[in-house]
């Protein structure tokens, strides 16, 4: 069984907004370490819709990007992709797939096929599936910023506080603080 990883960029007042981060080649590289280790992605509509929107256009050429851009495009491209929604039924992007039926079956289902992980990236499903027990790992990118807006991380709380246990903490040098936990059991 592989690991439900939630990975998001975050601000110092925990906004998620992906407008808010710093989007450098260090960040990016960061990113794409993090796609290379797991064998999946996990989105909810809204996520899957603003990458869609962006991502597979780059990929094909038909978008300018500078070159880690692209390269991050056709590897994301290529990833098998889940999407969780209630309202959208069509995929269109290579390599997507519904999540249908009963949330919590369907990403446990998913966390047992899938060994090499699975990669979550949007706050509101992370929220939860945390209120579901699901999610492993987190690995956070901390912005030195405050934006001093939303949407804020787990904004809806949670039933309880989650005790975690620090795996790494690793400052890039555009000032970012990437860090892993992993949940307590």
């Amino acid at each position: 069984m592989g690991l439900l990883t939630f990975s998001i960029n975050v601000t110092l007042d925990g906004c998620v907004d992906h407008r808010e981060g710093i989007a450098d080649d260090e960040t990016h590289d960061y990113f794409t370490r993090l796609m290379d280790e797991h064998g999946a992605m996990l989105w909810g509509r809204v996520t899957y819709e603003l990458m869609e929107s962006y991502w597979p256009a780059v990929a094909r050429g038909d978008a300018e990007a500078p070159t880690a851009l692209r390269e991050w495009a056709i590897k994301l491209d290529a990833k098998p992709k889940h999407v969780v929604s209630s309202t959208r039924k069509d995929f269109p992007w290579s390599h997507s797939h519904l999540v249908a039926g009963d949330l919590c079956a369907g990403v446990q289902a998913l966390k047992d096929a899938t060994p090499e992980g699975v990669l979550l990236g949007s706050g509101k499903l992370a929220a939860e599936l945390d209120r579901q027990n699901l999610i492993d790992e987190y690995r956070l990118l901390v912005h030195p910023r405050i934006a001093g807006h939303g949407p804020a991380l787990y904004e809806g709380g949670l039933p309880c506080t989650r005790q975690l246990t620090l795996i790494s903490a690793s400052p890039l040098r555009n000032g970012v603080l990437a860090l892993h936990y992993r949940r307590a059991r």
